[in-house]
């Protein structure tokens, strides 16, 4: 008997840590919040990323709660579409060291990844506007662009060829905003 009650005892307890997802993050200084984020595995870590870039969106768009499912489902698969062609872009090279041939090969292999790209968010915004307004979509990719430059914004910048190196990865393929642009100038 003991022995079954401190074996559901056990399991209860590890249930009750797996339920420990619902935190309340508002309330949380940054320290704690960190703890908490530091202590997930890599799984859950990128789901709660995924959850709170997907509360994010809903909020920013207020998209309408019958609504949430469907669009959640398709901005998902349009994000992982993405994220599928950008990986045929290896970026992890260094253009002074290329030939040529081998820098034309490479511009062109961006071009083309860059145009699968658009098509890709071409045939996404059609689907999101089967559930949500144009302007809706519109405001979507916007944001996106925004989300970027402030994530970019936060990195740490140094002059050293890996950070080169990094930023060459991190902008696939090779395209760069108005405001960078402007910043360089």
């Amino acid at each position: 008997m003991k022995k079954i009650l401190f074996t559901l005892f056990i399991i209860y307890g590890f249930g009750l840590n797996a339920q420990r997802t619902d935190y309340d993050w508002k309330k949380m200084d940054p320290k704690q919040r960190k703890e908490v984020i530091n202590s997930l595995s890599p799984e859950e870590r990128k789901e709660l990323l995924t959850k709170f870039r997907n509360n994010m969106v809903m909020d920013n768009l207020d998209i309408d709660p019958s609504d949430k499912t469907e669009f959640t489902e398709i901005y998902n698969e349009y994000l992982e579409s993405q994220k599928q062609i950008k990986s045929q872009f290896n970026s992890n090279f260094n253009p002074e060291t290329l030939s040529e041939e081998e820098a034309k090969a490479k511009l062109q292999q961006s071009f083309e990844v860059g145009q699968r790209l658009l098509d890709n968010r071409k045939k996404y915004a059609d689907k999101m506007q089967q559930i949500i307004p144009c302007q809706k979509v519109l405001k979507l990719f916007q944001s996106e662009g925004m989300m970027r430059d402030k994530m970019n914004e936060r990195k740490p910048h140094r002059n050293d060829n890996a950070s080169k190196q990094k930023l060459l990865k991190t902008n696939l393929p090779i395209f760069t905003t108005r405001k960078q642009i402007t910043k360089s100038k």
